[in-house]
């Protein structure tokens, strides 16, 4: 079906037609459910001396229990939170380093929502340029639950928190020893082993235990080990006269790799199609030839390129909570947490590709005579010298990628500190709930950086070519590039810097009636970015024409020390009219401060306080037979910045654009839970969406013309109108047995703010099983992408996301998703 207004109107009543027809089955037909998803307990975004349930919540908040995270079994962080509405996901680029985009916020990473491990962040800016907040986390069997708050309260209690927050949490040690072995194999030679143990060990002190270590070859094999690595952590608790304390320790040492995009072209018949000779589902350009290389450096040093290494993160994190009544009804709740986190990122990018011959044709009129006695130019490969690269359809396409070898360095220490008082005022019938917190956060980070470009052919584990010159009679005498370096660091990057923040917030959750209750909140918030920046300098290296132009350090620095504040503040109310159903709405105005990363690699860069306004308002409704969550919602952004470098193969260089413009969104967002007979229950989730820019407009120079660029009114980038994912499932031999699948669709969306290159709709269908052999004894089964969908998550960054310089190309970059794979694991309780 066209993904058209009508087809998008359709789908959606389709599906609000199925949720509520099944909801008006006779409740006598439905399982026996102890208690409704309305009684679960709330712990994120929200704070007071009483626990409030998810009836009692005035805002959108998903939760994922153990059996349905399980039964999910998430490869990453970000793929856990693809059953929640109002978030596109993407993890298309492998376990770590994933993107979010939030109910019509257009920023990228974890730009938009906090992520948060037993309530503290993970690290305090979870968008930290290049080190995303899901790098330094992994999802292990150590985590019981998972909840995510979507706009609502979350800005007032943590920071950089605009969109939402997503909170991993940890099992909790009961009374009795317990524990969990699970072994998980999958057919891309996945080994993985998950444990956790806690048991009591005197004087009521408790003890739990667990990790995971895991290796595999990666879904898209380069041709060594994908990932590898793990983590260990220990947690210590005991529950005191009044209150209770933890000590928590973690240290993560693991590589991922980073899938970035691949050669596509578009067919006679429109259709986007992975280049021939290339496995759109399986393959990846990095491969053993791009393994290990040596890039030269100025002063006559090299810098050694590990692609293995792919995002290698090392991390101890040490956590401390403490809870305490001090008397007099007054509460005290401090979380501390402390990390220092090393992390190698390296990555084989596709810059640009081109037809071989379209290479020579450049490189002939522009430099061919840097090769004396040359008459001609040709392409050939480093491996094998005499064998010269088919300009006329070689490995069936003819095509070459310009690759960024890139390499970037980014160690982080930082300290995260948050401090709250409660207290529960009773006046008559009413009450307060109030809370005064004190938050402060201090990181340090130093940021290392150096890229080359090289050639590749265009195929599964591209080989490295060179681009030589030859002479009449076809011998090579002398070549442009250097064992297939095409430039010497075209990036390069030394920086330095800190950050310190702090915040004060209030929150009040007024009790009105029994029904009815009203909190609110404000938070000030200000930070401080200290640091400097090393200046750049063009050198030749000599040698080479490859080493002719070579960026490095000029021993001039540029320091910077901004401060900037802000006060954000949330308003919302809940009217649970019924114990099964209740209604809410709330407006909250907040921001996101200039950081860090906007100083780091450009120390003059002129800073953009972003601010945001969010509405919602939903019904929520559970029963036996039926958990449903209707919310509508509204986005408006301003002032959002567009940075990004596009790579021009003609100078061997990476140029800054950018832009700013407002978002407004509007949207609809479901989910729940059918359950119209015992054995058979459907979940569900979906969002419908405006997300429109206002005001993106910009002037730029075309043939020494001005040419305004207006883009009022054009869909975000990278983000659905409509999307939506449909879980049905089967309980059979008295629960022991569980088969579901999972239908994810992904509407129409846009490469660029111009809206000029589309990326199609897709669908995505996953299969999972679970079978009890024994109360102690699971076993599992699960089949990821299950028809080989290539569905297109993004185009090529490196081209643009302004304006995309691949508007009209029939050749050009874009990441899919991963092609088809199978799991199984075994998990034992004892």
């Amino acid at each position: 079906m066209r993904d058209t207004p009508l087809s998008r109107a359709l789908r959606a009543a389709i599906v609000g037609a199925f949720v509520f027809s099944a909801a008006a089955h006779a409740q006598d037909a439905a399982p026996e459910k102890k208690a409704t998803d309305l009684d679960n307990v709330v712990v994120t975004a929200r704070s007071g001396t009483d626990t409030r349930t998810k009836s009692e919540t005035s805002y959108s908040i998903t939760t994922i229990d153990e059996d349905r995270l399980r039964m999910q079994a998430p490869t990453s962080v970000t793929e856990a939170v693809k059953s929640v509405p109002g978030f596109w996901v993407e993890s298309s680029g492998g376990e770590a380093s994933g993107n979010i985009r939030a109910r019509g916020i257009p920023v990228d990473g974890y730009g938009s929502v906090n992520l948060l491990e037993d309530g503290i962040p993970v690290q305090h800016d979870p968008a930290l340029g290049y080190l995303n907040a899901d790098q330094a986390f992994r999802l292990d069997e150590t985590i019981e639950r998972v909840e995510v708050v979507r706009g609502g309260p979350s800005s007032i209690f943590y920071s950089n928190a605009p969109a939402g927050a997503i909170n991993f949490i940890p099992r909790q040690v009961g009374d009795t020893a317990e524990g969990l072995v699970k072994y998980t194999v999958g057919n891309y030679s996945l080994n993985r082993l998950d444990f956790w143990y806690g048991t009591p060990i005197g004087g009521g002190w408790k003890l739990g235990v667990g990790g995971f270590w895991r290796v595999d070859d990666g879904v898209r094999r380069p041709g060594f080990h994908a990932d590898d690595g793990g983590q260990l952590r220990a947690t210590l608790s005991k529950q005191l006269e009044h209150g209770d304390v933890s000590f928590d320790v973690k240290h993560m040492d693991d590589k991922v790799a980073l899938y970035l995009g691949i050669p596509m072209y578009t067919d006679s018949h429109g259709d986007i199609r992975p280049a021939p000779g290339f496995n759109g589902n399986y393959g990846t350009l990095a491969g053993p030839e791009t393994e290990n290389l040596d890039m030269r450096e100025a002063g006559g040093g090299t810098y050694h390129f590990d692609n293995s290494e792919g995002t290698h993160v090392k991390r101890t994190q040490v956590s401390f909570k403490f809870n305490h009544d001090l008397g007099d009804d007054w509460k005290l709740a401090e979380a501390m947490r402390y990390s220092t986190t090393d992390t190698q990122r390296n990555g084989v990018f596709p810059n640009a590709v081109g037809t071989g011959q379209s290479i020579i044709d450049q490189d002939s009129a522009r430099r061919l005579g840097l090769v004396p006695g040359a008459t001609a130019l040709q392409l050939r490969y480093v491996d094998n010298p005499v064998q010269v690269f088919n300009t006329n359809g070689q490995n069936g396409n003819g095509l070459v990628v310009t690759g960024g070898i890139r390499g970037v360095t980014m160690p982080v220490n930082e300290f995260i500190n948050d401090t709250r008082v409660l207290r529960k005022f009773e006046f008559g019938e009413q009450s307060h709930d109030v809370t005064l917190g004190y938050y402060h956060a201090n990181f340090e980070q130093d940021f290392d950086r150096y890229s080359s470009t090289v050639l590749l052919d265009v195929r599964d584990n591209a080989r490295l070519l060179d681009l030589v010159g030859v002479d009449a009679n076809g011998n090579v005498v002398g070549s442009l590039t250097d064992h297939g370096y095409y430039g010497y660091g075209y990036e390069w990057e030394h920086a330095s810097g800190k950050s310190n923040t702090n915040a004060v917030y209030l929150s009040d959750e007024w009790q009105v009636t029994p029904e009815l209750r009203i909190d609110g909140g404000a938070r000030w918030e200000k930070v401080t970015v200290q640091g400097y920046t090393e200046g750049k300098a063009t050198v030749d290296l000599g040698g080479s024409p490859a080493a002719a132009k070579v960026l490095t350090g000029n021993g001039q620095f540029t320091h910077y020390d901004q401060s900037f504040d802000k006060t954000g503040w949330t308003l919302g109310a809940n009217w649970q009219f019924s114990p099964r159903q209740g209604l809410f709405a709330r407006w909250t105005s907040t921001f996101r401060l200039p950081n860090l990363s906007t100083y780091i690699t450009s120390p003059t860069a002129t800073p953009v306080l972003q601010t945001m306004d969010l509405g919602e308002a939903g019904w929520k409704y559970s029963d036996r037979l039926v958990d449903m969550y209707a919310t509508a919602f509204y986005t408006k952004y301003n002032n959002v910045g567009f940075s990004n470098y596009v790579f021009d193969r003609n100078t061997n260089t990476s140029t800054p654009q950018t832009g700013y413009a407002d978002t407004k969104t509007y949207g609809l967002e479901l989910e729940g839970t059918v359950y119209p007979v015992k054995w058979f229950d459907v979940q569900f989730n979906a969002t419908l969406q405006q997300p429109k820019y206002k005001g993106l407009r910009y002037t730029e120079v075309v043939n020494n013309a001005p040419v305004l660029r207006d883009y009022e009114d054009n869909q975000l980038i990278r983000v659905p109108r409509v999307s939506y994912r449909i879980v049905p499932g089967v309980n059979l031999l008295d629960n022991r047995l569980r088969l579901q699948f999972s239908y994810e669709y992904e509407g129409k969306r846009y490469v660029d703010t111009a809206n000029s290159v589309r990326l199609p709709a897709y669908h995505v269908v996953n299969f999972s099983a679970r079978y009890d052999a024994t109360q102690q004894l699971s076993l599992y089964l699960y089949a990821d992408n299950l028809f080989n969908s290539l569905g297109l998550t993004e185009g090529n960054p490196r081209a643009g996301e302004l304006a995309s310089n691949d508007v009209g190309a029939t050749t050009f970059i874009a990441r899919p998703i991963l092609g088809r794979s199978f799991r199984a694991a075994a998990m034992y309780r004892f």
